[in-house]
């Protein structure tokens, strides 16, 4: 089987890193067969500069993650819809938290459309298609890019509001949080937004 030198690397890396917790902590991968029960579900940009884990100093099995380009909860998508589900139903996470970023190639991507004449042969791609909302955005607004991440975070923490998964776990009564943050790249720092929705707000 063939590797370069990258995956290689990941995979001397991984045998190292195994091997460390294993010293360290000599049940811990035993325990983690036994299941999982985090209580934060982390909707991220795919971006290799943000990693949850590392950002927050956790452990595996602390954070339920799904990741895409530039942070999107389309209501219409089921994988995210089946990771909202999944973790609040069988899970029982008590936060979902939106995190956007800065210096988001996505975001730039949508500003600089929102800007130039519509392209109809750019428009059918598969990115495209996945940026349209944050494009439209991008255009309504007339957003710098900073302003943009941040209003982008704003727009997905009202759609997972907005999901039939929250709205019937408030239903239930459970108490489950939505949450907006940044990441600032170029600081290591996470930003709350002070737009979190809770089951009161929702009902208000």
């Amino acid at each position: 089987m063939f590797y370069d030198h990258v995956l290689a690397s990941l995979l001397a890396n991984n045998k190292q890193w195994a091997a460390d917790v294993q010293k360290a902590e000599p049940a811990f991968f035993e325990q983690c067969t036994q299941g999982q029960a985090p209580k934060v579900l982390w909707i991220g940009c795919a971006d290799s500069r943000v990693p949850e884990s590392v950002v927050t100093a956790s452990r595996p099995g602390d954070i339920f993650v799904h990741r895409n380009i530039a942070n999107q909860f389309h209501p219409d998508d089921d994988s995210a819809l089946a990771v909202l589900t999944y973790a609040v139903e069988h899970l029982g996470v008590t936060h979902v938290v939106i995190v956007g970023h800065t210096h988001c190639g996505g975001a730039a991507a949508c500003h600089a459309a929102a800007q130039a004449p519509a392209d109809p042969a750019a428009s059918g791609t598969p990115l495209a298609r996945w940026l349209a909302p944050l494009t439209a955005l991008a255009r309504e607004g007339k957003l710098g890019v900073a302003e943009l991440v941040e209003e982008n975070v704003k727009a997905q923490v009202r759609n997972v509001v907005r999901s039939a998964v929250m709205r019937g776990a408030w239903e239930k009564g459970r108490d489950v949080w939505v949450h907006g943050w940044v990441y600032e790249i170029g600081e290591g720092t996470l930003r709350d937004l002070g737009v979190s929705v809770g089951r009161g707000e929702a009902e208000a």
